[in-house]
């Protein structure tokens, strides 16, 4: 069974022959740690933990291709230092949106999730309508940037494939909050819902105009919609505001993914998912990541409320995994055996590893979970 087939196969409640090993992923603070307790210096992590566990890393047959689509902002904003204090800058991101940092990132680290970085924003760049109409202008879905210019020849490569393709899209929320910020993006749900639709509405034909594109090429095995949209244990939003700024989008996306053949929506956000879940399924989406633990989320209770209407990726707690232990082996045997038994699950951290996990217990951790998944 290829590594293809037994992702897609797993997550569609099928049978497979093992369950994909995915413990999680270190950020560039865990990854210097570990580099520290034993990690060979300019050794792939994942490569070495499969050689110390005697796992046989499994490698695609058939070539891999980099598929280039942008949903971000074309032009994007001018990175810059606007004022120092201290030990902190306050610059502009690429986004628009005015942020504190500290100054030993640079602007790479707000472009992407390298590390764990505590950031302040001052300001977003879409604070009333006149802002919305400059804000359009940088995301024309017709922009030759955003596309693949070999996506004709790619695409003829990709029917072939036996690795797993997957893109991400920001959900509606999810850039809503990157134009207004959290708190104007709730008020406006509120005082101007028009306006919020409004932005809603552009984002979902904008996202599809990009969809559809790529889609009468290539069958995506799994989309990932990012939204981020809960705290510990509620919503960001209610369930009825998800429903109305929200809903639309996700059930277009899905529809038009599903027609293409992609059978596998996934939803990522923190937090306490529970009262999110229905709301999810109705709109097409039928699995969830990261399933984190501190927030209240319980695999196995949610396995049992919803069924195979969902799958889920991750429900690991990385607190756990940092203990090692006893403690950690209790909870791996708690949940994972039934989950797998169940099955629409592959068990991993339920996030990034942070820097609190050593090597020795990532080690720990990993060799008890390839044995659960099959793998030893």
């Amino acid at each position: 069974m290829t590594s293809r087939e037994r992702y897609k196969r797993t997550l569609l409640f099928k049978e497979v022959d093992k369950v994909p090993f995915q413990p999680g992923g270190p950020r560039e603070s865990t990854l210097k740690r570990w580099r520290e307790e034993g990690l060979p210096e300019g050794r792939d992590w994942f490569s070495h933990l499969c050689d110390l566990l005697g796992i046989e890393l499994e490698k695609p047959q058939k070539p891999i291709v980099n598929l280039k689509i942008s949903f971000e902002p074309i032009p994007p904003f001018e990175e810059k230092v606007l004022e120092r204090r201290g030990n902190h800058l306050i610059v502009q991101d690429y986004k628009g949106a005015i942020v504190e940092i500290e100054d030993k990132y640079d602007f790479s680290y707000l472009r992407y999730a390298k590390d764990f970085v505590t950031r302040k924003w001052h300001k977003f760049p879409v604070e009333n309508e006149d802002d919305w109409k400059e804000m359009k202008r940088r995301f024309n879905p017709q922009s030759p940037e955003r596309y693949d210019e070999d996506l004709e020849i790619k695409g003829d490569i990709l029917k072939d494939r036996d690795w797993v393709l997957t893109i991400s899209i920001p959900g509606p929320f999810w850039q809503m909050r990157d134009w207004c910020g959290l708190e104007k993006l709730c008020l406006l749900m509120i005082e101007k819902p028009a306006f919020v639709r409004e932005m809603s509405d552009f984002w979902r034909e904008f996202v599809s105009t990009i969809l559809k594109k790529y889609v009468d090429k290539i069958s995506f095995d799994a989309v990932i919609i990012n939204e981020d949209m809960a705290y510990k244990g509620k919503s960001m939003i209610s369930p009825s505001m998800v429903r109305e700024f929200l809903f639309p989008c996700w059930r277009e996306w899905s529809e038009l993914l599903r027609n293409s053949g992609c059978e596998i929506i996934i939803l990522d956000s923190d937090g306490y998912i529970g009262e999110l879940i229905p709301i999810w399924i109705e709109a097409g989406i039928n699995c969830t990541i990261p399933l984190e633990i501190a927030a209240g989320n319980d695999p196995v209770e949610l396995r049992k409320k919803f069924g195979k209407n969902i799958a889920f990726i991750g429900g690991i707690d990385k607190r756990k995994i940092a203990k090692g232990g006893k403690e950690l082996e209790e909870e791996l045997v708690r949940s994972v055996p039934f989950m797998l038994n169940y099955g629409g699950y592959i068990p991993t951290c339920d996030h990034a590893v942070p820097p609190d996990v050593s090597w020795e217990n990532f080690l720990y951790y990993s060799r008890i979970l390839a044995k659960l998944t099959g793998w030893l």
